[in-house]
């Protein structure tokens, strides 16, 4: 028996899938006069799971679920981008994004991606009852829910919102 163990990911350029990104206001925001620079380098990597997306903490590159891809809203899709972004920033200025002494919804590195883009749907003209609906994810409790908006800024009323 033997296990090949040095399996390649295949990377591809960020910027191949998602095109325009370096003139969005909220993305020049995280990363200045490097915007061009970094999204150019960037990779990303599309898995066959179930899930959204992330960054991965080991190399710094996005991870996208493909699924998410296909059947995901194209607005709820975008400003996880440019909440991944954000990830991608904190990971590059060498800030531990999965520190698990906090819980997910107060963790720091997540209040600050959500931040951004709870300020981009703002932008975009989306009511408070419609970002609560985009902060919420499967795995959140009521609680959860709450917690998070409340430390980004969002008036939330849980009664009405469902999953994305």
């Amino acid at each position: 028996m033997k296990i090949r163990r040095d399996v390649n990911i295949i990377l591809h350029k960020f910027s191949d899938y998602f095109q325009g990104f370096e003139k969005v206001e909220a993305v020049r925001e995280v990363f200045g006069d490097q915007t061009e620079k970094i999204l150019n380098e960037l990779k990303v990597e599309f898995v066959s799971r179930r899930g959204y997306m992330g960054v991965d903490e080991q190399d710094g590159h996005v991870i996208v679920s493909a699924y998410y891809l296909k059947s995901g809203s194209e607005r709820d899709i975008y400003l996880d981008i440019i909440h991944e972004l954000v990830h991608v920033k904190q990971w590059m200025n060498g800030q531990k994004l999965f520190d698990h002494r906090y819980d997910y919804v107060e963790r720091p590195t997540e209040i600050e991606a959500y931040q951004h883009a709870v300020k981009e749907a703002r932008r975009l003209g989306m009511t408070e009852k419609q970002i609560c609906t985009y902060l919420r994810t499967e795995w959140m409790t009521e609680q959860d829910l709450a917690r998070l908006a409340k430390a980004v800024g969002v008036q939330n009323d849980t009664r009405t919102n469902s999953t994305r």
